[in-house]
């Protein structure tokens, strides 16, 4: 299952991670997202040991705003710390895993 990750979390879980981390940014009113939200929690646990794999909460949490997310779904990739990659809108599970195999 895919890691809720808030602003309390952030700095610890993704930041800090010695593993790549792919993060939706999501809302729950969002169309787009719902359809994102299955693919996600299936790349979970297809890359569960290999990498993190969360979601963040855009109406609840200030990361969004501190990354620039103006449109959602948007996933982003990090590995040490650092925004490797980045995909806005929905995807198809293929274009999900290829940019998050690239960075293991």
């Amino acid at each position: 299952m895919a890691l809720e990750i808030t602003d309390s979390n952030f700095e610890q879980t993704v930041l800090k991670s010695d593993k790549p981390v792919m993060i939706d940014f999501w809302a729950e009113w969002c169309g787009p997202c719902r359809m994102v939200g299955p693919i996600v929690e299936e790349i979970s646990k297809d890359f569960d040991g290999k990498a993190i794999v969360g979601k963040v909460d855009v109406d609840n949490n200030s990361i969004s705003a501190t990354y620039g997310i103006r449109n959602i779904p948007t996933i982003l990739f990090f590995k040490n710390g650092q925004i490797v990659d980045k995909h806005v809108g929905a995807a198809p599970k293929s274009v999900l895993t290829a940019k998050l195999n690239a960075i293991l």
